[in-house]
């Protein structure tokens, strides 16, 4: 039995997760109007459930983010819209706050027609921890992004019978997700609260204990972007099933281009092992334009820890997007520069480059004249030499605001008389017109195939149409275009049918207590993210203990698998040179606040605390 390999992509609205599944994806993640990890891509329900429905007819799914930590006054709201979802046809809810699953609130979470899958919020980075969730009826672990290919693999061949979601592409929080409290500390702006101000993107001074200046303004916990296209192989025989893509605040022309682009790759996968894996949802896609990664928003890429560690996982010089190299300054004119390289331009092109001082500046292309190029102001720092990245294609994103991608289910139809009429089929599935025989006068076949092919904005395309070789019956093309109907709308029942009786097999949601409390940090209680009563009711605490609504003095605020000391070449542990420096080292904003950093080499470990 081949076993299904899921795309996973984001949808930062109705328009976006449209875009994904005729783009390729075979479910789309999407947020709520509340309860989200991204408080500002909200959506109606309404809009989740005619996504819903466009999904389903390609036997795709729809997963709702509810995967905030949720306050006492909130669990009402959170039980209603729970109700809402599963009236509107969502396949899962992805959770974060054990609220949803805790006995004592049981009403808060009634047998459900979705799943529930455990966000990579709830700290999923071992053997242990994910079959814990299973136990607790979790169908799916969505697991921490530091993970290794083989630390994935050992995972699922302790706890094979649970689907491991693993991330692929997008942008890379510094902390382990659900562990970092340093937008709240700093902003308080909760990241368990979907209101994360990107704490990790700022520039800092690294300072060792005597003060001396190591490194200055530079962004030291700025990561680049994760893409492991070229690992997604790898990824399904560790036992991955979901692949998914971050980005639920991009807008739809990076959610076509990226889901495009690996939807290609797992169909180049499937096809060199047809006995292994199979699409997790149906029909084929064709683009007016070929994806090319290098021309989205990104950091520059990474594949992070999946070989194991890797001293270029950061971006030091800047948290922006620099996007793909295009060439280096071949010569200055007083309004224009020339490049070396073969990358065309257009005008209206957004360029960049890093300074004297890896200070990043950009400008757009006024005008473009082969490979000299004519800014709207010559900008300063520009020199012969330096590197130019485009982070702006006026030509590519032409493409893309267009529709840019048609997907259909291919069907072949067979036409058959029958005792009183005519049957049209397609597999198992067939339709009946009562209709009187009448013998043709002269061939049919080319009009009846013409007439049963029309299947225009149906998610169908006919590939084939088998006729006797002795059919010689005339049909009006009225009555072939009904028995075209009646079989496409039979069609699209099974599809939505199947696809609900498929959804509907893990509703049982379990709802046992917690079976191992080695599981829980109870010497740091914030790390539970406890932010309701309920919650601290299923952990077997006293009260909520959620960083949010009891600030703890020299607290960590955040797990790190990235280390400085490795990045900057002073680890002796994988090679480094010993430090210079004298520890504890600090990370120091520009107003001065510090942070002290400290180095659990034991667990390969940097965690950043308030002080």
């Amino acid at each position: 039995m081949t076993r299904p390999l899921e795309l996973l992509a984001p949808a930062k609205n109705l328009e976006c997760g449209i875009a994904a599944i005729d783009h390729g994806a075979d479910a789309v993640y999407i947020g709520a109007q509340r309860f989200g990890a991204r408080a500002s891509a909200g959506n109606s329900v309404a809009d989740i459930a005619e996504l819903c429905r466009y999904a389903h007819q390609f036997g795709a799914k729809v997963y709702v983010t509810v995967n905030t930590i949720i306050y006492d006054d909130e669990l009402e709201d959170t039980r209603r819209l729970l109700e809402e979802l599963q009236q509107s046809g969502v396949d899962a809810v992805l959770v974060q706050d054990m609220a949803l699953l805790a006995p004592c609130t049981s009403h808060l979470a009634p047998r459900k027609s979705f799943e529930y899958h455990a966000s990579t919020q709830t700290d999923n980075r071992t053997a242990e921890k994910v079959a814990w969730l299973r136990d607790l009826g979790f169908s799916r672990v969505v697991l921490a992004r530091e993970l290794s290919i083989d630390e994935i693999r050992a995972i699922h061949n302790a706890v094979p019978d649970v689907e491991l979601e693993v991330f692929v592409h997008g942008a890379l929080c510094v902390s382990y997700s659900g562990q970092c409290y340093a937008s709240q500390y700093c902003f308080h702006r909760s990241a368990n609260r979907g209101e994360c101000a990107q704490f990790c993107r700022m520039p800092f001074d690294l300072v060792d204990a005597d003060g001396r200046v190591i490194q200055h303004d530079r962004y030291l916990l700025s990561l680049k972007d994760m893409c492991r296209i070229d690992l997604l192989e790898d990824l399904a025989e560790a036992g991955a099933t979901s692949f998914k893509i971050e980005g639920r605040l991009k807008d739809a022309a990076y959610v076509k281009n990226v889901t495009a682009a690996y939807s290609e790759r797992l169909n180049q996968i499937i096809r060199r092992h047809p006995d292994r894996y199979h699409r997790a949802s149906r029909g084929h896609c064709r683009y007016t334009f070929t994806p090319n990664l290098q021309k989205t928003f990104n950091r520059g890429y990474t594949d992070y820890f999946a070989r194991g560690r890797r001293p270029d996982i950061a971006s030091f010089d800047t948290p922006k997007a620099m996007g793909e190299f295009v060439g280096t300054v071949k010569e200055l004119r007083r309004d224009a520069f020339t490049v070396a390289g073969t990358a065309s331009f257009a005008n209206g092109d957004g360029l960049c480059f890093l300074d004297a001082d890896r200070q990043l500046q950009g400008f757009r292309v006024n005008r473009v004249e082969e490979n000299r190029l004519f800014p709207q102001r010559m900008p300063d720092g520009l020199r012969p030499g330096l590197r130019l990245y485009r982070n702006s294609d006026q030509e590519f994103d032409r493409l893309l605001s267009r529709p840019s991608a048609e997907r259909k289910i291919p069907i072949s139809l067979a036409l058959r008389p029958t005792a009183d009429g005519f049957r049209l089929s397609s597999g198992d599935v067939f339709v009946d017109l009562s209709i009187p025989h009448q013998t043709a006068e002269k061939p049919q076949r080319e009009n009846i195939v013409r007439q049963l092919t029309k299947l225009g904005n149906t998610p169908f395309e006919c590939t084939s149409v088998d006729l006797p070789a002795d059919f010689d019956y005339f049909i009006p093309s009225s009555q072939l275009a009904e028995l075209r109907r009646l079989l496409v709308d039979k069609l699209s029942q099974t599809s939505h049918s199947s696809h609900s009786s498929h959804s509907s097999h893990s509703s049982q949601t379990s709802h046992s207590s917690p079976t191992s409390h080695s599981l829980l940090p109870l010497s740091s209680p914030h790390l539970l993210n406890i932010a309701n009563h309920a919650a601290a009711h299923f952990y077997g605490v006293d009260a909520p203990s959620a960083y949010e609504l009891r600030p703890t003095p020299d607290a960590v605020l955040m797990q790190c698998r990235h280390c400085l000391r490795y990045a900057l070449g002073y680890c002796v542990r994988h090679g480094g040179q010993r430090p210079t420096w004298r520890e504890p080292l600090f990370l120091r904003l520009g107003d001065g606040r510090r942070f002290r950093l400290d180095f659990d080499c034991r667990n390969c470990q940097m965690n950043v605390y308030t002080v």
